[in-house]
């Protein structure tokens, strides 16, 4: 069936006026358009193909009045339009690649999809079942194209970034940017508004802790500040947003980031070209002055700019951040990814812009290499913005706090922790005046409701009024939802120690011993958290326990009874970005009641339009929340967690550490993150050389070992 242009005609004659008066979304009557114009579409005798396609959009998006005009639109295209049967291999219900919400934006096709089809389920034949299951296989591609256009468009704007390197001011301090204003900004996402009529200023000199809830729009407004997309950054101002990790080359780790001083590297270039060419014999007297006169400038440059000194201060950037002298002169590209971001800051903390924004730089950080960057930080030059949900780590770094909230932000002084008695004084002190202006108001305008038609008291009750409109109203205090990590308790309780490691030993094919004579056990009430150096095997320890590794010699007792859940960042990367949470978990658990799941992912605040959001447009912490509910489904008895803070918001690593507190099992974790530890285990693990030995201590004793180290 050949369907031309009319078709789009017809449907502004029967609903254009609608579409003008509710002012309905450009994008939604194009795709209407679109699909009723797809030689492929049949709109059946009366309609009915074309209502199931397109009545539930007609509806919500104030097309048409109601349901009834959505049937007798669609009957009278059909009327006009409907050529009989089409092939059968061909589908007769079009499904939609993109429903639309007015009141909630554009979002996947799962939403409306998944319950759209369980209500048609108990009415449709096996042939209709076979056509709805190719219609969803498109709809699957149709989400794979979504996602795959998302990472070409993200992948695209950060090849358009500028790329950064190191600047030598020739004319002093005069063209260093000072202060930064940017006001009366919005950004939007995926259709969301994240950022409304925002303003703020940062100081120069000052180093900034940005701080806001999962999926408030932190991560896009750094990368908004890094490609200069808002009004108020000058275009001299040198900003370096570090996200993503180093490309890996044959190129050495030390070189790799002493390649970023280009004009050192161009100077010494042609110094050694210079040097060479006055020994040649064939030059003349002439041209060895004229080389001499030019070495004498270069060296002079070299002087300025601190050449001599560059690899050395490369070198102590890249120790502190754990990297040995053999690790240095290593090509980037054997290193994991991990290595890479350090790289990554290594590059940004050596170029030192004008803006630095830093977006969770401990997640790839051991417990050292934290404590060396906070050191490190204290002595930022120039103006930094810092995101991170390790809260010791803020206090000791930052100088103030950037509060996005409510579409807005809001500046604060001092750290963290001062950030909160703060803000919870002045709202507080809101809720106060709010509680008080409404007290005030019903007072006057009890008043003015008694003696409104009494002629006598008109003059007073006018005064009440205008009282009424000099007082105003003072806002509520409006709080966020509470954040929820419910972990489920296990049905059954084996009792005893359900793992235990008899001198255990683990190395890798061809590699060293990593473990000698392991001697441990875990039951459900040890609370552990394991600390040491990056690359010490701390994962390959969890490994062991999980089953996921087995010992090379030695025994491990595993109950067959015990369930364990892993938590590691393999889980969150492992995710379909390309779906929605309610369907990914349908999948992983195929036959569990679509209630049951959508309980579960409430259950660690995944709940409604949550659940049905494609997780490419969630936030870190939001995706880790999806792992989470994957991996404790089954009701583990046993949680294992490698790094389980990275990426959660810092009310969420509260959240986290009173659900592990409620938690009626075993807990073993590896994190670097003082305040989670310090909350939620009662015992630490210290693993070096091949070993794994219980500390006699605190976190801060630890770390005061290491310190002194």
């Amino acid at each position: 069936m050949g369907i031309d242009g009319s078709v789009k005609g017809e449907v502004l004659v029967l609903i254009g006026r609608r579409i003008r008066d509710a002012d309905v979304d450009s994008i939604i009557v194009d795709y209407i358009i679109n699909v009723l114009q797809d030689d492929t579409f049949d709109f059946g005798k009366s309609g009915e193909n074309a209502y199931e396609a397109l009545g539930p959009l007609l509806v919500e998006a104030e097309c048409v009045a109601d349901d009834a005009e959505a049937r007798w639109v669609c009957k009278k295209l059909a009327e006009k339009f409907y050529r009989g049967s089409i092939d059968e291999n061909k589908l007769s219900v079009r499904s939609l690649a993109a429903p639309v919400r007015m009141s909630e934006g554009l979002r996947s096709s799962e939403a409306a999809g998944t319950a759209h089809h369980e209500d048609l389920l108990p009415q449709i034949s096996e042939r209709d079942q076979a056509k709805l299951e190719r219609r969803r296989k498109k709809e699957e591609r149709q989400r794979r194209v979504y996602y795959e256009a998302h990472v070409a468009a993200a992948d695209a704007a950060a090849a358009g970034m500028a790329g950064l390197y190191v600047t030598h001011n020739t004319d002093g301090d005069a063209n260093v940017p000072k202060d930064i204003r940017m006001e009366n900004f919005s950004i939007s996402m995926g259709g969301r508004e994240l950022i409304n009529s925002a303003s703020v200023t940062l100081a120069y000199g000052r180093r900034y802790g940005l701080v806001g809830r999962n999926g408030t729009g932190k991560t896009t407004l750094l990368k908004h500040m890094a490609m200069h997309a808002i009004d108020g950054l000058p275009k001299n101002c040198q900003i370096l947003h570090v996200e993503q990790e180093v490309v890996g080359s044959s190129t050495t780790v030390l070189q790799c980031v002493l390649s970023t001083d280009i004009e050192r590297t161009q100077l010494l270039e042609e110094e050694a070209s210079l040097v060479d060419a006055k020994k040649s014999a064939n030059d003349t007297s002439s041209s060895k002055d004229a080389a001499s006169e030019r070495l004498a400038q270069i060296y002079k440059r070299l002087e300025q700019i601190d050449a001599y000194t560059a690899e050395s201060r490369a070198a102590s950037i890249l120790a502190g951040l754990s990297f040995t002298s053999d690790m240095q002169v290593r090509e980037t590209k054997t290193f994991s990814g991990g290595w890479r971001m350090r790289i990554a800051l290594a590059r940004a903390l050596f170029i030192q812009p004008d803006l630095l924004l830093l977006d969770e730089p401990t997640n790839h950080l051991d417990l050292h290499a934290v404590l060396w960057l906070e050191t490190y930080l204290l002595k930022w030059p120039k103006t930094l913005i810092v995101v991170s949900h390790a809260r010791n780590f803020l206090n000791a770094v930052v100088t103030d706090i950037l509060h996005l909230h409510g579409q807005k932000l809001v500046t604060y002084k001092g750290d963290y922790d001062i950030f909160e008695r703060t803000r919870a004084e002045r709202l507080s002190n809101q809720q106060k005046a709010h509680e008080s202006n409404e007290r005030t108001r019903a007072h006057i305008q009890a008043f003015v409701d008694k003696f409104r038609y009494n002629a006598k008291r008109a003059s007073l009750v006018q005064s009440r009024i205008k009282a009424l409109d000099r007082i105003g109203y003072v806002d509520a205090v409006v709080n966020d939802p509470d954040y929820k990590f419910e972990f489920p308790t296990p049905d059954d309780r084996p009792s005893g120690s359900i793992i235990s490691f008899s001198d255990a030993s683990f190395g890798y094919p061809g590699g060293p011993v990593l473990f000698r004579n392991l001697n441990f056990g875990l039951d459900l009430d040890s609370r552990l958290a394991v600390v040491g150096a990056n690359g010490i095997g701390k994962s390959t320890l969890l490994k062991l326990i999980s089953g996921e590794l087995e010992p090379v010699s030695g025994t491990v007792f595993r109950s067959p009874k015990v369930r364990m859940a892993v938590f590691s960042q393999h889980h969150v990367d492992g995710l379909d970005l390309s779906s929605t949470p309610l369907l990914y978990m349908s999948r992983c658990f195929p036959g569990a009641p679509e209630q049951k799941i959508r309980a579960h992912l409430g259950s660690f605040g995944l709940s409604g339009n949550l659940a049905l959001q494609a997780m490419y447009t969630l936030s870190g912490g939001q995706k880790s929340r999806v792992a989470f509910a994957k991996i404790t489904f089954n009701k583990p008895h046993i949680l294992l967690l490698d790094e389980p803070s990275n990426h959660l918001d810092l009310d969420a690593v509260e959240a986290l550490i009173q659900g592990l507190a409620l938690f009626q099992g075993g807990v073993l974790m590896v994190s670097h993150d003082e305040h989670l530890i310090s909350g939620s285990v009662d015992e630490l693990w210290v693993v070096t050389e091949g070993k794994v030995s219980p500390f006699h201590g605190s976190f801060q004793d630890y770390k005061r070992t290491l310190r002194v180290a």
